[in-house]
């Protein structure tokens, strides 16, 4: 119970925080999410909501990545497995904490009425956080339109910057029939 409420607290705060950092107007901020180990940064202005995982209606016919819809404050939300979506591998347990991970819904300005399933939240960061460095080339010497900038944090992690708006054009990413 007390894990619970640790979380509503840390969402709360993470949502107050948001908005202050969409007021500001220094450098880039982003919402930073773990999946399967990958640090991962979502831009403020592209990332909506965040939800606690949610019923899920299944939708058949979908690529495995594409779990199914969801009912977030009234409107029905795609929910893509953002894990298996970039083919991040399994963890080697089965036991995923899943009362740490959450719907990241992507914000209206976006047009898709889409949430990401990620592990856990990893708060905010900013570019002054953070450092630039070069990515690492492709094994066929291509990176999706939608993977950005890599960054790394003081303690030496890397943190990849997702592109959502981008993701919402991707043609794989549109594509959920299996």
């Amino acid at each position: 119970m007390a894990n619970r409420e640790a979380l509503r607290e840390l969402q709360t705060r993470l949502a107050e925080r948001m908005q202050a950092a969409r007021r500001e107007q220094r450098g880039q901020s982003w919402l930073a999410v773990e999946c399967r180990g990958h640090g991962l940064l979502l831009p403020l202005e592209q990332a909506g909501e965040i939800f606690p995982p949610a019923a899920l209606m299944p939708v058949p016919h979908t690529r495995a990545w594409f779990i199914g819809v969801a009912n977030l404050r009234g409107g029905l939300h795609g929910v893509v497995d953002l894990a298996r979506f970039l083919g991040l591998p399994e963890p080697a347990t089965a036991d995923m904490a899943r009362e740490q991970s959450r719907l990241i819904a992507f914000s209206g300005a976006l047009g898709l009425n889409c949430a990401l399933l990620v592990d856990r939240l990893a708060g905010l960061r900013s570019t002054e956080q953070l450092r630039a460095v070069d990515q690492p080339m492709h094994h066929n010497g291509t990176r999706p339109a939608f993977a950005g900038a890599l960054w790394q944090d003081v303690n030496g992690r890397d943190w990849q910057v997702l592109d959502l708006a981008a993701l919402s054009r991707d043609t794989q990413f549109l594509s959920i029939v299996a």
